[in-house]
């Protein structure tokens, strides 16, 4: 009922805080506006996401970085537009990968 759905929510919320504030920790650098918005979008419920796995909720710091590296090569990358172009995913993932670990370096303070 409502009290179950505010629950969740309530849930949802606090994820969401303690994943932005991890991922901050981890990429110092990183603005604190993307960290919240990766966070949002990991840990959306029935997403299958990474931040929606065991590991994700856990705040485990690999899956972490797999939700922030994915958050880099879709909004800091030309890698959605690659497919239309006829380049397969896995070749598209590996022709911004590179610039994807320039981003989470940067964040890092390498």
């Amino acid at each position: 009922g409502d009290r179950e759905a505010a629950r969740r929510a309530g849930e949802d919320v606090d994820l969401n805080a303690r994943m932005a504030v991890e991922i901050g920790g981890l990429f110092p650098d990183c603005p604190a506006d993307r960290a919240d918005s990766i966070a949002r979008h990991a840990a959306k419920r029935g997403s299958g996401r990474v931040g929606r796995t065991a590991a994700g909720r856990a705040l485990d710091h690999e899956a972490l970085e797999l939700a922030v590296a994915a958050s880099v090569r879709h909004q800091d990358t030309d890698y959605d537009e690659l497919p239309m172009s006829g380049i397969d995913r896995a070749d598209a993932r590996e022709r911004v990968g590179e610039q994807v670990r320039g981003v989470l370096d940067r964040w890092r303070r390498a």
